[in-house]
């Protein structure tokens, strides 16, 4: 299954198109719409993401064309992330599954695959999934307006 043409807004309507590298409020560098440009930085604790360095190769001005290609490369895996953490068997609906791709893409995999989101859809209970999903609105430790804004579109689309 691929993401729909909606769920495909979302990431770019909330990720939003940068073309030079920034810290994003997780103090993560990225670029584009949301590609992180160093998936180790991610994983140090949040007060030693700033210490991080730009390397000088990636602190320039990126073209459409180069940002389009992460983005091309980073749905295919978000895509197959959330294919994997469900049976083969698992009937997605196109929202449902758009839905989880934003999630993912915005939090990692790895979050979708602890969260209490993946737990209540894969008991059957996607009332209650649509209720996770809407809780996991902080960035930094913040509840962040676009992340309260996001996940609601998320549930929108989920509940299609």
């Amino acid at each position: 299954m691929k993401i729909c043409d909606k769920g495909l807004a979302i990431i770019k309507k909330y990720e939003g198109f940068y073309n030079r590298p920034y810290l994003c409020p997780a103090l993560i560098y990225t670029i584009g719409y949301g590609h992180v440009l160093y998936p180790e930085q991610a994983r140090l604790p949040l007060a030693e993401r700033k210490a991080y360095s730009l390397k000088a190769e990636h602190n320039r001005v990126w073209s459409k064309e180069e940002i389009n290609d992460l983005l091309v490369k980073d749905i295919a895996r978000f895509e197959r992330g959330v294919t994997m953490l469900f049976p083969v068997s698992y009937q997605f609906t196109q929202g449902m599954f758009s839905a989880l791709c934003s999630f993912a893409f915005n939090g990692g995999v790895g979050l979708l695959q602890r969260s209490s989101v993946r737990s209540a859809l894969l008991r059957g209970d996607k009332a209650m999934a649509g209720e996770s999903l809407l809780k996991y609105n902080r960035g930094g430790g913040k509840v962040l307006n676009g992340l309260v804004k996001r996940r609601q579109d998320e549930y929108n689309l989920l509940m299609t």
